[in-house]
């Protein structure tokens, strides 16, 4: 398809949830859309293991808990402090029964991104599976398609192209809107999908039917930055391991290693056994922050979600739809002008900028450098809350008041006071 003939108004590079939301923005309002996927179908490349909240799939699809292949909604959040031989869990449940739409589900994307992507093919998206997209077409200095392979059938023209390829974005890269990331910009996160009976989920987890947990855990990446991760699916469970890439570097160990270390320890492999192992997956995860986002748009192109380092703990793929929903009304707008300039694209980062999305990852937007260059916060302080509550708890005959200036002393010789405020400060970014 050459760029004198026919052509679509929008290509958008990856079915994900920001790619696949965008497209589906842009054609309910009658633009020509081509939406494309590099995996045999929408979700076979993802890894994501976690929770879909509400906002802002409600405002894209109304009652899409009604039609959507959802897993279990969420009500239990735990929070565990793991050291090395011993954990602090805690739990914040919130009581479920009978109070549909939830606020959060798990969810499998293999299923859902289908499931979403078909929604899109019903106002109007084609959607092209298999296809890998490595290169961008450009004619003096504006990007007017994609090439999917060398010859011109597999070329394909349109007046703006939406980068959602993921955090490895050719789209991105190939624009110069940003450059590939560095070790320190993205996290590997390690996933294996254990599948257990509904029934045993829910007696371990104390749960209602249908009922679901997250937990998150830190203290289990030898003192860099990450975390461990349960989340509960109708049969199976998401158990995984986060890290910042730069960081495992340093450990030079696997990431599987770490992963069969968190699976093993005494607080988590009670949750899996028995569990038949069904799939394990890996994947980049962006951690460069607020203050290392790229442009998001030029002539003729924008990008959105993890191609844009858009990603904020625990709502990446929130904020991936928030930043395909508003790619797709500035595209409307461009459309409406006539005008697919930078020019005209640059309401997308305008727009993006007032909406809770990027102001969320600006609240966080100092933390990520702190928990970097902060060990404490992943390793000295689990240990220290493990060995502090093993000597408080064991009843041996000695006096509380000893144990407590004992522990005083330990707090004391290990962090500090100044420190421990100091650190507490640049936690914050870790709040959900």
């Amino acid at each position: 398809m050459h760029a004198d003939g026919e052509k679509f108004d929008a290509i958008v590079v990856g079915a994900g949830p920001a790619g696949t939301t965008a497209a589906l923005t842009m054609a309910k309002e009658g633009m020509r859309v081509a939406l494309l996927e590099r995996g045999e179908y929408p979700g076979a490349k993802n890894v994501f293991g976690g929770v879909l909240y509400r906002w802002p799939l409600e405002e894209i699809i109304p009652k899409f808990w009604e039609t959507a292949p959802l897993e279990r909604q969420i009500v239990d959040h735990r929070f565990m402090v793991m050291a090395k031989d011993s954990g602090l869990l805690m739990s914040f449940k919130v009581d479920g029964k009978d109070k549909a739409p939830y606020n959060g589900y798990t969810a499998i994307r293999a299923k859902f991104d289908r499931w979403y992507a078909s929604k899109a093919e019903e106002a109007g998206v084609l959607l092209a599976n298999s296809v890998a997209v490595d290169d961008v077409i450009t004619e003096n200095g504006k990007v007017v398609g994609v090439r999917a392979g060398q010859g011109a059938e597999n070329e394909l023209y349109a007046s703006v192209v939406i980068g959602a390829d993921g955090v490895n974005s050719s789209v991105a890269v190939k624009t110069g809107l940003r450059n590939p990331p560095d070790p320190d910009e993205v996290a590997i996160g390690v996933k294996e999908v254990v599948e257990l009976p509904s029934e045993t989920i829910e007696a371990r987890f104390n749960l209602r039917k249908g009922e679901g947990a997250r937990m998150e855990t830190i203290g289990c990446t030898h003192g860099k930055m990450g975390g461990g991760f349960i989340y509960t699916n109708s049969s199976s469970l998401s158990v995984g391991v986060v890290i910042l890439l730069s960081h495992l570097m340093e450990l030079q160990m696997k990431p599987y290693t770490l992963l069969d270390e968190f699976k093993s320890h005494q607080m988590i492999e009670p949750l899996i056994a028995g569990g038949k192992a069904k799939e394990y997956s890996a994947h980049l995860i962006p951690e460069a922050g607020y203050s290392r986002l790229p442009r998001l748009y030029g002539d003729g192109v924008m990008i959105v979600g993890d191609a844009a380092f858009l990603c904020s703990y625990p709502e990446g793929t929130n904020l991936a739809m928030a930043s395909g929903m508003i790619a797709g009304k500035a595209a409307l707008h461009a459309k409406k002008n006539n005008d697919f300039s930078a020019n005209s694209l640059s309401a997308y980062q305008k727009m993006l900028a007032e909406s809770y999305a990027m102001k969320e990852m600006k609240r966080k937007s100092s933390s990520h450098k702190q928990l970097i260059q902060n060990p404490r916060l992943f390793g000295v302080y689990p240990d220290l809350v493990g060995e502090l509550l093993a000597d408080m708890l064991h009843i041996n005959g000695e006096l509380k008041s000893l144990k407590h200036k004992r522990a005083i002393k330990k707090f004391r010789q290990k962090i500090g006071l100044l420190r421990a405020i100091r650190d507490a400060y640049s936690a914050r970014g870790m709040a959900p």
